[in-house]
């Protein structure tokens, strides 16, 4: 079985307080991708509280978002109708790596995991930072990235995670 991750696929991210015109023009491919996937689909939700300037995050990226039960904390409304015609399972985490994935991928483990393909938004944050927490509990199963549906703070950091990407061995996809 292959299993897919969406990572952060929240409005703050791509047209709130955070957001890109990269971010926007990846929504309609990472819904495509997500529509035809076969297999599993886990979706993560950055989640932070009222207090987040307080973090050690907060301090170091002062802007407040994805705020839980705000608009801006909720996933694009296009996106979150392909995972729920899916049936994805939501993942909350509150910080880039989202470490709650962990015990799912294990459950899938036990089935057999063909590979662990990935897509979101930042590709130089929370994507890569995903990524390689994943890599460190499974090395031997295959990691994918979705190029296409991926989309970094700016162009520059975005093919910088791409290289830190392709140097531990995680395979991307550019089409």
């Amino acid at each position: 079985m292959k299993v897919l991750i969406a990572i952060d696929l929240q409005n703050d991210f791509i047209s709130g307080a955070l957001g890109t015109k990269e971010a926007e023009a990846i929504v309609s491919t990472a819904r495509s991708l997500i529509e035809s996937f076969e297999g599993p689909i886990l979706y993560t939700l950055d989640t932070h509280s009222e207090a987040y300037l307080k973090t050690e995050e907060g301090r170091a990226l002062p802007v407040p978002h994805c705020i839980e039960g705000t608009e801006g904390w909720q996933i694009e409304p296009t996106i979150l109708k392909a995972l729920e015609a899916k049936s994805a399972i939501a993942v909350t985490k509150n910080t880039f790596g989202g470490k709650n994935l962990i015990p799912l991928l294990q459950e899938y483990e036990k089935d057999g995991i063909e590979s662990i393909e990935f897509l979101g938004i930042c590709t130089d944050i929370c994507v890569v930072s995903n990524v390689l927490l994943v890599k460190s509990f499974f090395p031997e199963i295959p990691l994918i990235v979705h190029e296409p549906a991926c989309a970094g703070v700016t162009p520059a950091t975005h093919e910088a995670a791409i290289t830190v990407l392709k140097s531990c061995l995680v395979q991307i996809q550019r089409r």
